[in-house]
């Protein structure tokens, strides 16, 4: 599992957009209870797609399933509503985290958080190793923000002796020009108000994404979760003015958690 999205949104924006979602998923599927995990952790992570700085912040922590409903702090609310030999398919519902244009960046326009409404489709014969696609419109933005985006990756799990599960997940991001401008591009009246170059972004490949998970066993139903990412930045994303004048195209991150099984 992926324990945490690569870029994370405000922490109680965070919180109420999960728990509205598990609320959701619950409210569709019946009577039979969830499993699962939930619990808090903090982060050290990028404050934006572009790294201009980096940020500390609590985080929420889920990974729950009720049927063929999901809800998972990486992929957000999943319905499987196809499932044979290994195969399943439906619809996603999740989020894109925005930006608050201050600091270094001061002088683009601020991008709000924003609704990923769209579908995946997923191989997993076993509970330990899966290969995904996921496609999805970005809606909510202002402004002609928000566009196409999407991911395509596989995720191995694996014990490692004393209870204790690894799993290891590469992932490669991509994005239409819509997407790609909202967060790399900069027009000529934000350079003006900025001091960073004008940039025109276009679509294609955004980054690819290394994750390192762990998870610890403390007592009964108690983990320890940790995860380490390291992003690299491709194409417009990787040339943009914003990350070569106050980002990086490397990027890591780190989160460590405490959650309860059930």
């Amino acid at each position: 599992m992926n324990l945490y999205g690569t870029f994370v949104m405000k922490a109680p924006v965070r919180t109420l957009l999960l728990l509205t979602l598990l609320g959701v998923g619950v409210g569709a599927h019946g009577a039979d209870g969830p499993s699962g995990e939930v619990g808090v952790g903090i982060g050290y992570q990028p404050y934006d797609p572009s790294a201009s700085r980096y940020q500390v912040v609590p985080l929420p922590y889920f990974d729950v399933d009720w049927g063929d409903v999901s809800l998972n702090t990486d992929d957000g609310l999943t319905w499987s509503a196809f499932k044979a030999d290994g195969w399943s398919a439906g619809p996603l519902l999740n989020y894109v985290s925005g930006r608050n244009a201050n600091g270094s960046l001061r002088g683009l326009r601020d991008v709000p958080d924003m609704a990923l409404l769209g579908g995946f489709v997923q191989y997993s014969p076993t509970d330990f190793w899966r290969v995904y696609a996921q496609l999805g419109q970005a809606v909510g933005g202002a402004g002609g923000q928000g566009g196409v985006l999407g991911q395509v990756g596989g995720e191995l799990g694996y014990p490692l002796g004393l209870g204790i599960i690894g799993s290891s997940q590469l992932a490669v991001h991509f994005a239409d020009g819509r997407q790609m401008s909202t967060f790399f591009g900069v027009s000529d009246s934000e350079a003006q108000a900025s001091g960073i170059s004008a940039y025109k972004a276009s679509g294609g490949l955004q980054n690819v994404t290394l994750t390192q998970n762990f998870e610890f066993p403390l007592a009964q139903h108690w983990s320890l979760v940790t995860s380490a990412s390291w992003v690299h930045l491709l194409g417009s994303a990787a040339d943009s003015s914003i990350v070569r004048e106050q980002g990086d195209v490397n990027q890591g991150s780190v989160q460590i958690a405490v959650s309860y099984k059930f």
